[in-house]
Order: C-alpha cells, then structure tokens, then sequence
C-alpha cells in the first residue's frame, strides 16, 4: 500500500491543527433544506445552522466503516487486551447510532487485535485536556507512522487512537476529537480528523458516541466553567449527548437528527404566523423496533414517519423548537416526559450555548439521585400543561395523546401574558 508521507512533511502538516477548530466557513456548501425555520449555517465552529451541510465533514447516512488502533508505550505493559477496550465501546456506539438515526446510519467497527508500541514513553507527549498543539501534532505524527504499515486507512471513514488506559502518562480528559487545518494524505485518502482515545477502563458512558458526533459536525452542548469549578450542565441537562454522555436522556435533539439527515422534510414543521398551530408530534424515540405507550398503557409500535420537530423562527439565527421526549430507545431512563421547547443559535460556537433547553418547571427539581443536572429534568410540558416562553411569547399547550402514542400539540406564537 501507498505509504505515509515523510515525518518531515507530517510534522509540519499537523503542527497546524488545532483540537476544537478547523477552516470554517467553506466556500461551497452543500445544499440541504430549503425550509423557512432551517437556520443559515454560519462560520460559527460547529454551527447549528441547517440550510447547508458543510462539505469538510462526512453526512453520517448510510454504512461508515471505523478502525479502532490500539497504542502501547515504552514505559507501560498493557493490562487490558484490545478485545476488552473494544467491548467497552461496541456495540454499544453502533447500537446508540442506529436507534438514534432510525436505522440510517450504521457505524461499523473493525479493531486492530494487538498493540502497537509508539516510539516514545506516554509521559513524553504530555496529554491533558487543554493539550498543546505541539505536543498533540508530536503524538500523532506518531501514531500514523505506527499504525500505517498494518492498516489501510483509505478503507475507513472514521479513526479512533486508543491509547493503553494504564500507561503512566495517558490523561481521559485529553479524549477528544481533533481536527485538522489541513489533513494528513496516507494511503491515496486524506485524514481530515481522528478521535483520539485515552479513557480508562471501563470507560466512561458513552464517550465514543459523544467523540463520534464531533466527526459528524454537532458541537458542545455542556457549559464549560472559566474556573473548572462549576456546573457543566447548566445548557441542556440531560437531554443531548453532546451535552453529557451521562444524561438520563441522551438521544440527539430532533434539530441534530435534521441536521444530520436522519429526518426527512415532511417531518418538520415551520410554524409561522400568529394564530395556533395544531399538530400531532410523534416521541423522538419512535422509531423501527422501539415501542413507545399509547393512551392505553400498552406498548404501541409503528411510528417513525411522522411529524417530529416544530420550529418557529425567533430571529435571523435563532429558533425555537418543540419536540417529544419519553422515556423509550436512548431515552429509556428518561427522567420526564413531556414537549421539551429549546433555542436554537447558529451563531453560537461549540461550547458557547448553541442550544439551550427552556425549562417549563424553573421552581422545581427532578430525580436528584441520577440526573446530571435536575434543575433541567423535569423541563418538559407535561400531558394537560401549557407554558409561554419567557421573552419570546410563544404558547404551547400539550392536549392529548393518541392511542398510537403521538401527542397533540397547540403551539401559538405571538402570545402577551
């Protein structure tokens, strides 16, 4: 196979990555949806945006193939084998993304079934969470030039370095995706971005899902403290992976599954206007296989084709959008059920509050014993509530349930209370 070019030529190409920001804003985007409330993609890293696809990042539809390449160090004997670091994240990754794509999207594993040894110890690439970007380069330039004598990579669309957890200087918070400003060509295929793995074992939650969904273009949901000392889930609570791996409710917001293409048009409402709007909301979760309850009580199975996101536009990047979460697929710990309303911004950068749930309940707290952030978990309207957005005077009102398990909702903006 064609090999890696020269560490010389290696080095200087990943001397300039950095690990949350690439080239934005590229000067073709792929067309994605036409509709009034589908927010314009801006240079915001990460932007929630959703008229156009941003063409450095692959669509995550269809079959993904991912190799996951296991580093050993100098100064660590591994106390793990592959074949267990592989079970700490598959299947559980593939089973998350094909529940939560509805069957979409299959991100398809293959792991190398030995270590490789790096040519220098763990402790001499200095890994923490804010890593330098010269060290960072250090490590991947070797990494590649480990790993490209025994794997392919033209043969696959996602690359996860797991490093040995019990080395001395491996660090978990330096797990993360990073990105390239100009990305590595080996093997006739050019590495935009790679996930480099250093979580312990077992690992936590999760946190390949959430590693992945950076690899597709969705931000940070989580807020991160200035003095590391305060809560991180104050943006979203539980209720988005890419705010905590963690949560008690951890599908993708309706808004990602758009952006992503897991939803088709017809599944998206643009409310406009003043008057009310009556629709029937299918649960997020429903989907091939996953049962959600009926006003029967009784599993009902079936949905999955029908109206999911309502989204009324707020202003020239923001939203607001209404979407049903129970307790069912990814969501099946779920804390509340209910209409979760939350804002959009495409201006926003990763980490910044793009998002940010709206919280139908602010005096009152749920399941404390579990929930990452309980001031949020019982943010959605409930069955018979009905609740006005501070600030933005929209009504929504959740009326009723059909026996299938869809909800009737009556969303009315321009309401003065």
């Amino acid at each position: 196979m064609p090999k890696l070019r020269s560490a010389a030529a290696v080095c200087t190409t990943l001397s300039a990555l950095a690990a949350t920001s690439i080239l934005s804003g590229p000067s073709v985007a792929e067309s994605f949806s036409t509709a009034p409330c589908a927010l314009h993609r801006t240079d915001a890293h990460h932007s929630e945006g959703a008229d156009t696809w941003n063409p450095d990042y692959a669509r995550p539809t269809g079959t993904f193939d991912a190799v996951l390449i296991y580093l050993s160090f100098p100064d660590a004997t591994p106390r793990t084998t592959p074949a267990q670091l592989t079970a700490d994240h598959f299947p559980a990754t593939s089973r998350y993304y094909a529940q939560a794509s509805y069957g979409r999207f299959t991100l398809r594993p293959h792991a190398l079934n030995h270590w490789l040894r790096m040519p220098k110890p763990s402790t001499a690439y200095a890994m923490k969470r804010d890593w330098s970007a010269e060290s960072r380069a250090t490590y991947l330039q070797d990494a590649f030039a480990t790993a490209d004598p025994q794997v392919d990579f033209s043969r696959y669309q996602v690359v996860y370095f797991v490093a040995d957890p019990d080395a001395p200087g491996v660090d978990s918070d330096a797990t993360k995706v990073v990105n390239l400003d100009t990305p590595v060509h080996v093997d006739g295929t050019d590495v935009r971005r790679v996930v480099t793995v250093f979580e312990k074992h077992p690992p936590d939650r999760l946190v390949l899902a959430h590693e992945t969904g950076h690899v597709f273009d969705l931000p940070d949901l989580y807020h991160r403290p200035v003095d590391g000392k305060g809560d991180w889930d104050t943006y979203v609570g539980d209720w988005d992976l890419m705010g905590s791996q963690f949560g008690l409710s951890p599908d993708f917001f309706a808004w990602h599954k758009w952006k992503l293409g897991w939803l088709d048009p017809r599944q998206v409402v643009c409310v406009r206007g003043a008057g009310p709007t009556r629709l029937s909301l299918e649960p997020l979760e429903a989907g091939p296989g996953v049962p959600v309850r009926g006003t029967a009580g009784a599993p009902a199975f079936g949905l999955g084709h029908g109206v999911k996101l309502a989204v009324v536009r707020t202003g020239p990047d923001s939203a607001l959008a209404f979407e049903v979460r129970v307790a069912a697929g990814n969501d099946r710990a779920g804390c509340r059920e209910g209409v979760l309303v939350y804002r959009i911004g495409s201006g926003a950068e990763s980490g910044a509050g793009p998002v940010e749930v709206v919280d139908a309940h602010p005096h009152t707290a749920a399941c404390w014993e579990n929930s990452v952030y309980p001031p949020l978990a019982d943010a959605p309207v409930a069955l018979g509530e009905s609740f006005t957005v501070p600030g933005e005077g929209v009504k929504v009102e959740v009326e009723g349930r059909t026996v299938a398990g869809e909800w009737t909702v009556k969303i009315t903006p321009g309401v003065r209370d």
